[in-house]
C-alpha cells in the first residue's frame, strides 16, 4: 500500500493539486504527509528516469500509474505540466531515482505545456519517456456509460464530442510518445503485463523491447503497431475441419502454417528486414517496437507466425513478448 500526500501550489487550482503516491518501502520516505526535506547543502540534482503517463480520459492512465507505483516508481497523479520539473528536482534531491507522473486534461493548460515541460526535463539532464494510453471511441463510450460519468471536455455537448475534442488536443504529444498502449482489448492483468515488460528491469531499461502482436483484420488494425505484417497470403487452416477448432499455438496448426511453401522464405526475409531496422531504431533512441501480425480472424496463421517471429527475435538477443489480441474471440 502507498500513502498519498497533497502538494499545494499557490497558483494551481484545488482540482489540479497533485497527489503523491509514495511506493511502500522506499528508503527515506516514512509514512507521513510531509514530503521529504531538501538537502540544503547541495544544489546539484542527479538525473532521474522519468515517465509521463498521459492519454485519453477513460483509457486507463490511473491504472497504468498504479502499476508503475507497484513496480517501485514514485508516482504523482494529476500533475500540472508546469510542476513537472520542480517535482522531479525535488525527488532527485532525495532518494527518488524513478519518477512517474500522470498528466491529463484535468490540468487544463495541457498539450503545448506538457511538450515544453518534457523538453526542459531532457535539457536538465533527466531521462523523460512518454507513455500514451488510448482506446477506441466505442470502448471509451462504453466505459463512461457504465460508470455514468461525464467526459471532462464534454461540456454541454455529447460524450463523443468530448472524446473527439480530447483526441485533437492530444495530437502533438501522442506523436512524440515513446510507448503507445491500446487498452481497448486489455484487462487490468494484461495492462500490468505490458507495463512490466517495459519497465520492470530493476531500474535498467533495455535498449529496445519488442512486442509481437497477433490480430484479426476483421476486428480492426491495432493502433499501436509500428510494423504490420499480413499473413493472409498463406492457406487458411480454418477450411480444414481437423484444424479449425485449434489455434496457431497448437503444434498441428503451427506445423501446417510454417510448412507452407512460402512461409519460411517470408519469415527469413522479414527477419532480415527486422535485423536491419532494429539497430537503426536503437541508434535513434527508440525503446519499444510493436510488430503486428494479422490474418482474417487472429486465430491460426497470425498466431503461428507471431510466435515464430518472437522466437527468432529472442534468438537474436531482443527482449520480446508475445500477445494474441483476438485469440478466443471466434
Amino acid at each position: 500500500m502507498s500513502e498519498r500526500a497533497e502538494t499545494v501550489a499557490q497558483d494551481t487550482a484545488r482540482r489540479d493539486t497533485p497527489h503523491l503516491a509514495v511506493p511502500h518501502g522506499v528508503p527515506g520516505h516514512p509514512h507521513t504527509d510531509v514530503p521529504p526535506p531538501l538537502d540544503a547543502s547541495s544544489t546539484e540534482t542527479a538525473p532521474l528516469d522519468v515517465v509521463v503517463v498521459t492519454g485519453l480520459s477513460g483509457a486507463g492512465k490511473n491504472s497504468a500509474g498504479r502499476v508503475l507505483e507497484d513496480l517501485g516508481w514514485f508516482v504523482v497523479d494529476n500533475l500540472p505540466p508546469a510542476l513537472l520539473l520542480p517535482m522531479v528536482e525535488l525527488g532527485a534531491r532525495g532518494d527518488v531515482r524513478r519518477f512517474a507522473a500522470v498528466v491529463d486534461v484535468r490540468s487544463r493548460a495541457f498539450s503545448s505545456d506538457l511538450q515544453e515541460a518534457i523538453r526542459v526535463l531532457a535539457e536538465a539532464g533527466h531521462r523523460p519517456r512518454v507513455v500514451y494510453v488510448h482506446a477506441r471511441d466505442e470502448v471509451l463510450v462504453r466505459r463512461y456509460e457504465s460508470n455514468r460519468r461525464e467526459h471532462p471536455l464534454q461540456g454541454s455537448g455529447t460524450l463523443i464530442d468530448g472524446i473527439t475534442a480530447e483526441r485533437a488536443l492530444l495530437t502533438g504529444i501522442a506523436g512524440e510518445a515513446d510507448l503507445w498502449v491500446d487498452t481497448s482489448d486489455l484487462n487490468v492483468h494484461q495492462l500490468r503485463a505490458t507495463l512490466e515488460n517495459a519497465f520492470a528491469r530493476e531500474g535498467k531499461t533495455p535498449p529496445l523491447t519488442a512486442t509481437v502482436l497477433s490480430f484479426g483484420f476483421k476486428y480492426g488494425l491495432p493502433l499501436d503497431a509500428d510494423l504490420v505484417v499480413d499473413a493472409r497470403f498463406l492457406p487458411n487452416p480454418h477450411w480444414l475441419p481437423h484444424l479449425r477448432p485449434h489455434t496457431g499455438q497448437d503444434p498441428d496448426v503451427r506445423d501446417y502454417v510454417l510448412g507452407q511453401d512460402h512461409a519460411r522464405p517470408f519469415l527469413d526475409r522479414y527477419t532480415d528486414v527486422l535485423r536491419l531496422l532494429i539497430p537503426g531504431y536503437r541508434r535513434e533512441g527508440k525503446r519499444y517496437l510493436t510488430l503486428a501480425v494479422g490474418c482474417t480472424g487472429g486465430k491460426h496463421r497470425s498466431v503461428a507466425i507471431a510466435e515464430e517471429f518472437a522466437r527468432r527475435l529472442r534468438a537474436d538477443g531482443v527482449d520480446t513478448a508475445v500477445q494474441h489480441r483476438d485469440l478466443g474471440r471466434e
